[in-house]
């Protein structure tokens, strides 16, 4: 129940500060309330819900300011993902990497702007399984789900697949400087396509 609610934040069909209705939720997936309010409960945790005393819970509405820091959190942590990836993989974990891209890339051929999202935040999510790092991976986890939200919304599906290509590519050959400027590319291209989004939604929100 969490899952899919939490999919239904990142992946934007429930829009910031939209109700959460228990009643409501439950009716529409034909379960009990208790399940949706514990469902609830969790993605209060996880950042990306907003509890209201005697109220509805809502999805969280972010600022401008809120993007910038998450982007300055986001840097450092996945540059050290990302590189202790290209520094540790096996094989076994490179072929693990590669399907989740080709899932991607096929995805972003077929214009599945779900599954091409998905996939893309597998990609980044996948860097912990690489770098084999037990307390940068809970670390990462602690802003995984507002990670995947606030900067997962992309529109060029096709562009961000080809980005991870080249990321992947970097990695595969273990080139820790080519790693190092792709991603510096790739997470400010981020953080200025979620600049312009929550700009728009403040603006027309605010």
């Amino acid at each position: 129940m969490a899952r899919q609610l939490r999919d239904d934040i990142v992946l934007g069909r429930r829009r910031p500060g939209s109700r959460l209705v228990e009643r409501d939720i439950a009716a529409q997936l034909n379960v009990s309330r208790l399940p949706v309010r514990e469902a609830i409960r969790a993605l209060v945790t996880e950042g990306i819900v907003v509890a209201r005393p005697r109220t509805w819970a809502v999805v969280r509405e972010y600022t401008l300011g809120d993007v910038r820091d998450f982007a300055e959190v986001r840097g450092p942590i996945e540059t050290m993902l990302f590189v202790y990836a290209a520094e540790r993989h096996d094989e076994a974990g490179l072929e693990g990497l590669r399907r989740v891209l080709e899932r991607e890339e096929q995805a972003a051929r077929d214009g599945d702007q779900a599954a091409s999202r998905a996939a893309a935040g597998d990609f980044h999510a996948y860097m912990a399984v690489l770098a084999s790092n037990d307390v940068l991976t809970e670390l990462a986890g602690v802003f995984a789900t507002r990670l995947k939200w606030i900067f997962g919304l992309h529109q060029d599906l096709q562009g961000m697949a080809a980005s991870h290509r080249e990321l992947f590519e970097a990695i595969e050959a273990r080139d820790v400087e080519l790693v190092r400027r792709l991603l510096a590319e790739h997470l400010a291209a981020g953080t200025a396509a979620a600049e312009r989004r929550f700009g728009t939604e403040s603006t027309s929100t605010g």
